[in-house]
């Protein structure tokens, strides 16, 4: 096995497993997905399959953890942020990055939800991605704290932990589990719930919109 190949067809040759694995775990999952079926989307032989991986497991975990990584990258946030964007300004940007990227990779994710359920592995990556963000939103309510902005009864540790998980959830309800909810109506009303938890005042253009229907 080469999981680093130095060529450039190698490493051409070994993208495409990656993507054509995400395919076929997207359309069969895990446990119906072949290896055979695997290297027939990639378009290379079965036994060129084990020249990259040494099982289909192998292959998932990298995929799960290519996925988790883009999931809190968020690297679009800039974006839609000016100079003068205030901490609920902040905290919608990165609501609506996480929401549209978990949109996005919403197939795979069902897959990987259900495989971190018996792959210790895969769970793993799972927590690194949970800890990751944990400590990315506990810094952030440090210095919202540090500026005077945010509840200073508050202890970061355990908001960022409540805060993240309450977005994480409900992007899985709102994207695997089948729950109906507007997407913009989503962003807002999870700003509302963080900046009311952390204790921040929306400024005065930042009014509640009119309830919408569910789409």
């Amino acid at each position: 096995m080469d999981p680093e190949p130095r060529s450039a067809k190698g490493r051409r040759t070994r993208a495409r497993l990656v993507e054509a694995g995400k395919t076929v775990f997207e359309r069969d999952g895990f446990l119906q997905a072949r290896i055979t079926d695997i290297a027939t989307e990639a378009n290379v032989s079965h036994g060129s399959f084990y020249h990259y991986f040494d099982s289909k497991e192998s292959l998932f975990r990298e995929i799960a953890e290519e996925v988790e990584v883009r999931l809190v990258s968020m690297d679009d946030i800039a974006q839609d942020l000016t100079e003068s964007a205030g901490p609920v300004d902040r905290i919608r940007a990165a609501n609506k990055a996480y929401l549209a990227a978990y949109r996005k990779e919403a197939k795979i994710m069902r897959v990987i939800e259900e495989v971190s359920r018996y792959d210790d592995e895969v769970r793993k990556v799972r927590s690194k991605r949970d800890d990751y963000l944990a400590a990315r939103l506990e810094s952030a309510i440090k210095r919202l704290q540090a500026d005077g902005l945010a509840d200073q009864r508050i202890d970061e540790r355990y908001a960022a932990t409540a805060l993240g998980g309450m977005v994480a959830k409900f992007a899985e309800m709102m994207f695997i589990g089948g729950a109906r909810f507007d997407m913009n109506t989503a962003v807002e009303q999870l700003t509302y719930l963080w900046a009311n938890a952390l204790g921040l005042v929306p400024t005065a253009d930042q009014k509640v919109p009119a309830k919408s229907a569910t789409a």
